[in-house]
């Protein structure tokens, strides 16, 4: 079935996105999306046999959609619409779902913000209830907003006394630069003393309007009955009016970022040193992404990659060494990432360099490319079967060109990669030249080439 996008829907209007039987193991569902008329999207993949359902009222904005001025609003704003509606407290947001033994929750990212509830199935009419009134009539009160700014003054003092937060932050940055890309999520200590609560709202009011949001549910539902509660629980809300603009990922492009090469050394006593290194890689839609996953699984990925047999099993010179890949509606980036003893931290990265070397210029062998197609397939799979996995990939698919992409065609991508389409993505992307941020003792930067 040809995946048909929000935009080429006509408002008002309702389409099966995706059928799945639940071949190979995979949980068989049902994708629904109907496009209300202010714009708002509700998506909804029905789980046979769940009696539980996770909920998420989802909008593209993020903390790169910020200007200087207001680095961290997105996240401190996602703070506020927990404080109390004209229909609830604060109290009641936490404690009407408390007493059904629901789970109520939010997240910022760079490009998406989520405000999530899972509960049983017979909860479900007031969990989008309750998520719906918190993001659509949120008060913001003055004496909130001064409370909060403490609260996420204390976020960003714990998260600086994290060396493995301290040094993904000081490598993201050192790659994206001094642009919203580079910049923390939760913004800096002096962004959040100077925002007022009238720039917060400003923010609110133009952000979170309807074309701009979408409702995504998985398990136990189903997709009529989520459209009429969405419909109804929207139906007060004047503020969040159709604006006519194209999709946010689409605009945001215009503002992508270059990476850079760089280094960022970063002193702190201690008995630990924490590295990452990594190169530019792809957005999150291209079609190299599913090589570059073999790739990840080969050098870091687990237990038997390379990296973690040089370093930890031959050599014992760190307890943690993996890679990742973080991917963005237009750039992304692979990495090593590690820690160990101050003394062994420039061998251990001579080695990620080593092996990184080896890789780009020899590619990966056979039995490296079935094991990890194999964990690539049973991390897809498993990752599924549970209703937060299939919401997080709804609300995301709606927020990003490309939409959804099936279990059974996604499985059939990883089938179809081969040595030479590994080969290619290493030669590419592992002969650049790396950044580098690196937290840790004096000694150990200085022993650093």
């Amino acid at each position: 079935m040809a995946y048909l996008p929000a935009s080429d829907q006509p408002l008002g209007s309702s389409r099966t996105l995706l059928k799945e039987g639940g071949d190979g193991g995979a949980v068989a569902s049902t994708v629904r999306r109907t496009v209300l008329p202010g714009g708002l999207r509700v998506i909804t993949d029905s789980m046979p046999g769940a009696r539980s359902a996770t909920l998420g009222l989802w909008t593209g904005v993020g903390s790169r959609d910020e200007a200087p001025s207001l680095a961290g609003v997105t996240h401190f704003l996602e703070h506020l619409l927990f404080k109390g509606t004209k229909r609830r407290t604060a109290l009641d947001i936490s404690a009407e779902l408390d007493a059904v033994g629901g789970e109520l929750n939010a997240f910022t990212g760079k490009e998406f913000t989520c405000y999530h509830a899972r509960v049983l199935d017979a909860d479900v009419p007031l969990a989008v209830d309750v998520i719906c009134d918190m993001v659509t009539s949120s008060l913001i009160p003055a004496h909130e907003v001064a409370n909060e700014r403490d609260v996420i003054l204390e976020e960003i003092a714990m998260h600086d006394d994290d060396p493995d937060d301290v040094v993904h932050d000081a490598f993201v940055s050192e790659l994206f630069g001094d642009t919203s890309l580079g910049r923390p999520i939760t913004g800096s200590v002096e962004s959040i003393e100077s925002l007022t609560r009238r720039q917060i709202v400003g923010y609110y009011n133009r952000r979170y309007t309807a074309d701009n949001l979408v409702f995504a549910a998985a398990g136990a539902v189903e997709h009529a009955q989520v459209v009429r509660q969405v419909r109804a629980a929207f139906s007060s809300a004047e503020a969040l009016g159709h604006v006519d603009r194209g999709p946010v990922a689409v605009r945001r492009v215009a503002h992508a970022v270059a990476p850079q090469v760089g280094t960022r050394l970063i002193e702190r006593r201690g008995d630990y040193a924490t590295f990452v290194l990594g190169v530019p890689s792809y957005a999150r839609n291209d079609p190299r992404r599913f090589a570059l996953g073999v790739l990840n699984a080969t050098v870091g990925g687990g237990t038997s990659s390379r990296l973690f047999q040089e370093i930890r099993e031959r050599r014992g010179l760190a307890y943690s060494v993996y890679t990742f890949t973080s991917q963005h509606v237009d750039t992304g980036y692979f990495a090593v990432a590690g820690g160990c003893m101050p003394k062994k931290v420039a061998d251990v990265l001579d080695i990620c360099r080593d092996e990184l070397a080896k890789v780009a210029a020899n590619g990966i062998t056979d039995e490296e490319l079935r094991r990890g197609q194999g964990q690539l397939r049973g991390g897809l799979v498993m990752g599924l079967e549970d209703s937060s996995s299939r919401m997080t990939r709804l609300g995301k698919s709606e927020l990003v060109p490309g939409g959804l992409i099936g279990m059974d065609e996604s499985l059939a991508c990883i089938r179809a990669v081969t040595l030479d389409d590994v080969a290619a993505v290493a030669g590419e992307l592992l002969s650049a030249e790396p950044t580098l941020a690196v937290i840790g003792p004096a000694p150990a930067l200085t022993s650093l080439p």
